[in-house]
């Protein structure tokens, strides 16, 4: 499999309400951190993550998080 595309070496860090998000895998999309569909033909699919309370989140931005899509300081070895 490819690598992905590091959209940014930080996480996304925001607040969010509890309901389903989709975390781009792939590094294209360009409404990051989320899914808009330029993983299709990649190989790449977004990760689907359902949050059950309000909170501050950080989503992974460089794709190479061990702990997807949460962010676990990966980017600082990139």
């Amino acid at each position: 499999m490819a690598e992905p595309t590091i959209a940014r070496k930080s996480p996304f860090v925001q607040q969010v309400t509890p309901g389903t998000y989709y975390w781009c895998a792939c590094g294209g999309s360009k409404t990051q951190p989320f899914c808009d569909g330029s993983h299709k033909g990649t190989g790449f699919t977004p990760l689907k993550v359902d949050l059950t309370e309000a909170k501050t989140v950080a989503w992974c931005g460089c794709k190479h998080t061990h702990t997807p899509p949460f962010c676990d300081g990966s980017h600082s070895k990139l």
